[in-house]
């Protein structure tokens, strides 16, 4: 039986969701973020809302984007090799905040939507939902990342137990440089290419993990925001933000999707953190708290 798809319904949603979250952000911050509209030749648009030097984030950028085209680029189809070739439409919200404060964390979110129309015979339209939102700290603190797994666990509750062990698990798997054979930061939940609850229950599950974001990751924000800081704090956040441009540019699908599909790349490279450094064969001092996130963070555990 054909489902029946309300597309129109999910992008209200994103819209609302970034209106949301960008006020949110810009009531703990105390500016506003900067509001950028812009239309993609080849077909959609979106609109970027970007922070930059405010009083607690360094740079934020809460994006909508939906895009259409005539064929899926490589990166869409890398799990679905069936639909090369098709016709596409992609519409999401994604997000990542760099606050200044190295005892503040870093955190990515993101949920989209596809549908792919495939060209040959009289194939239905296949569409799925993916999304998912990670911690990446550099002074971590185990109440922190205790209460963002447990919120993200809160999340997918309602619609079984099964979907937060392996959501978190697909995180884990996902945001690893294998170059480095370290994970980027502490995980969270990740899900891509999911339909198998149907339409309705489907793009609640998605509504779900996006509406916990900021319950997640904003009590964690003003906590730390206001820690004293110094010097070398600020260089060993600089040089772990360097595993963040790292994975973006290398592994990460959206960039990808982005960057293939003809997207507009200001908005797609938001996500990166002003200020990095790279050190040639660094490690932290034993016992030291740099060396704490290697060795009781950076690690596989279930947190909750």
């Amino acid at each position: 039986m054909t489902q029946t798809v309300d597309a129109l319904a999910v992008k209200q949603y994103l819209l609302d969701l970034q209106s949301r979250i960008a006020g949110e952000l810009e009531r703990i911050d105390g500016q506003q973020f900067q509001r950028d509209a812009w239309e993609r030749p080849a077909g959609g648009g979106g609109v970027s809302r970007v922070l930059e030097n405010g009083g607690v984030l360094e740079r934020g950028g809460v994006n909508f984007s939906h895009v259409m085209g005539d064929k899926l680029p490589p990166s869409a189809t890398a799990n679905r090799p069936e639909l090369a070739g098709a016709g596409f439409e992609a519409m999401g919200v994604s997000l990542v905040f760099h606050p200044r404060n190295p005892y503040a964390p870093t955190v990515h979110m993101n949920v989209r939507f596809f549908i792919a129309y495939p060209k040959e015979g009289n194939k239905e339209p296949v569409w799925w939902f993916g999304g998912g939102m990670d911690l990446t700290p550099y002074y971590p603190f185990e109440e922190d990342v205790v209460h963002f797994h447990s919120t993200c666990k809160q999340a997918l509750a309602p619609f079984g137990d099964e979907f937060h062990p392996r959501f978190k698990q697909w995180c884990d798997d996902y945001f690893f440089l294998k170059h480095r054979n370290e994970p980027r930061g502490v995980g969270g939940l990740f899900f891509d290419d999911f339909s198998e609850l149907g339409f309705e229950q489907s793009f609640a599950l998605m509504r779900s993990v996006a509406d916990h974001f900021l319950p997640a990751y904003t009590p964690i924000l003003e906590r730390r925001k206001s820690s004293a800081y110094g010097e070398a704090q600020r260089e060993f956040q600089a040089y772990r933000r360097g595993r963040y441009v790292e994975f973006n540019l290398v592994f990460d699908r959206g960039t990808l999707f982005g960057l293939q599909s003809g997207g507009r790349t200001e908005s797609i490279l938001m996500s990166m953190p002003p200020n990095v450094i790279w050190k040639y064969n660094w490690a932290p001092e034993p016992g030291s708290a740099e060396a704490k996130l290697y060795t009781d963070f950076l690690i596989h555990k279930h947190w909750v």
